[in-house]
């Protein structure tokens, strides 16, 4: 019987590498070569036309975008012109109660349905090839099954679920074909490459309420595939994802061979 080849060979061969792009200013963005796609998280594809990226293959979009708030109009307006191939629809969860309860909760939220985002998005002239709509409790399910159903982080979802650019990663890993994912444009914090957003003025922090939650998610899920890397320290300082330099290139690595993942740091 033949010999296995080597691990770094085995994880190279016929691999396909997806940038997950976040909204923070001044991402710090692998070469080109480093990947064959780009994500996006709500409006982060105003960093990915910024720079010059390709148009996402998918974005990820929660229905708070067109809630009709200050701060959700902020980032909804920064989609103006944009387009990607595949957008998600990432819903509110289901609202509780009785029946009379659920239904006036539904028309109280018309702002946050499908067909709204659609709306705004065609006057903003947002393009796009496919809607995808799937509920809250999908989403919620498929982070916590490639997380293993960890307890701690079961809670952690419960007490404040993932933000959008955590999704935009859990659907990169558990429904497209990409088997390696690198993180740009993520810092945990409040901050958007297109302005101020005016969250932080009102809470009077750049923290956000989604940290703790997204950083317990994403260290397990580098540890648990060995597949996901980024290029911002403040990831791999507070969550442990192996770090890829900005100015850095995967070695030996184009969009047509892609290279080895380095091992992640241990819990």
């Amino acid at each position: 019987m033949a010999a296995a080849p080597p691990l770094a060979a085995r994880v190279a061969k016929a691999m396909t590498t997806l940038l997950i792009l976040g909204s923070k200013p001044d991402p710090a963005l692998p070469p080109r070569s480093a990947y064959h796609d780009v994500a996006c998280a709500n409006a982060s594809g105003f960093s990915a036309a910024r720079h010059g990226l390709p148009t996402p293959a998918y974005t990820v979009m929660t229905a708070v975008l067109t809630s009709g708030k200050v701060e959700d109009a902020h980032s909804l307006q920064a989609l103006r012109g944009l387009a990607t191939r595949d957008l998600y629809f990432l819903p509110r969860p289901a609202p509780r109660g009785g029946t009379l309860k659920r239904l006036v909760t539904h028309l109280k939220q018309w702002r946050l349905k499908p067909f709204h985002m659609q709306r705004q998005l065609r006057r903003l002239g947002y393009r796009y090839e496919r809607f995808v709509v799937r509920s809250s409790a999908h989403y919620h399910e498929l982070i916590r099954a490639l997380c293993d159903h960890d307890p701690e982080i079961s809670a952690l979802i419960a007490a404040k679920q993932p933000s959008t650019g955590m999704f935009t990663l859990a659907i990169g890993v558990g429904e497209q074909r990409y088997e390696r994912f690198i993180l740009a444009g993520f810092d945990f914090g409040l901050s958007h490459a297109y302005g101020e957003n005016p969250l932080i003025r009102t809470r009077g922090t750049t923290n956000s309420k989604h940290a703790d939650t997204d950083i317990a998610i994403v260290r397990h899920l580098a540890g648990r595939h060995g597949n996901i890397l980024t290029t911002e320290p403040t990831v791999h300082e507070r969550a442990g994802v192996p770090l890829l330099p900005a100015d850095q290139a995967l070695p030996g690595h184009s969009p047509d061979e892609p290279a080895a993942v380095p091992r992640p740091a241990r819990r």
